[in-house]
């Protein structure tokens, strides 16, 4: 018998005995589980998505090319879409994103309010071509704005322009039609 499961034995008496065994393997669970590093646990426990957000899997997808790179975009092409964008999100794939679909061609601002990850944000002209990125820390309400208009902005995890090499000047190809 564990010296957890004899300490309790001993401090409530022996009228648990009968549930000595299910308790035991309740305690080796929580022992283990104390064990394992936070980052074992499933992200989506990290943040849960509130009450009338839209999961990720139900936004509509969009398949982009960067140069040699295939993009799978989430788009959001409605108000309420646009406004939930990546919030509560806790990962974005190696080549996933999310495609902001504009109206109007303007200058659009982003924040970071309730996403926590970091992201670059690429300002795009109704053509494809790429006027601005930017990079967005998480959780912040600061204002990214382009110094461009544009109809798209396109959202990837931190650094992922950078570390393929697209800059302002070139074309995103397989952008949905913006309707202005």
């Amino acid at each position: 018998m564990s010296l957890l499961l004899r300490a309790l034995v001993s401090t409530f008496g022996s009228g648990v005995s009968l549930r000595r065994s299910r308790f035991a393997a309740v305690v080796r669970a929580c022992v283990i589980a104390s064990t394992l590093p936070f980052a074992a646990l499933p992200l989506a426990q990290a943040q849960t998505m509130p009450p009338g957000a839209k999961q990720p899997s139900d936004f509509p997808r969009a398949k982009l090319t960067a140069g040699m790179y295939v993009i799978d975009a989430a788009v959001a092409a409605t108000d309420a879409d646009r406004e939930q964008g990546l919030m509560y999100r806790t990962q974005l794939g190696a080549n996933e994103g999310m495609l902001f679909v504009f109206n109007e061609n303007a200058v659009h601002c982003f924040w970071m309010k309730n996403t926590l990850i970091p992201l670059s944000i690429a300002f795009i002209r109704a053509d494809g071509t790429i006027t601005d990125i930017d990079e967005m820390q998480a959780e912040t309400e600061n204002n990214h704005c382009p110094r461009n208009n544009g109809v798209y902005a396109l959202e990837m995890s931190k650094g992922w322009f950078a570390a393929k090499g697209i800059k302002p000047g070139m074309q995103l190809k397989g952008l949905p039609r913006a309707q202005q």
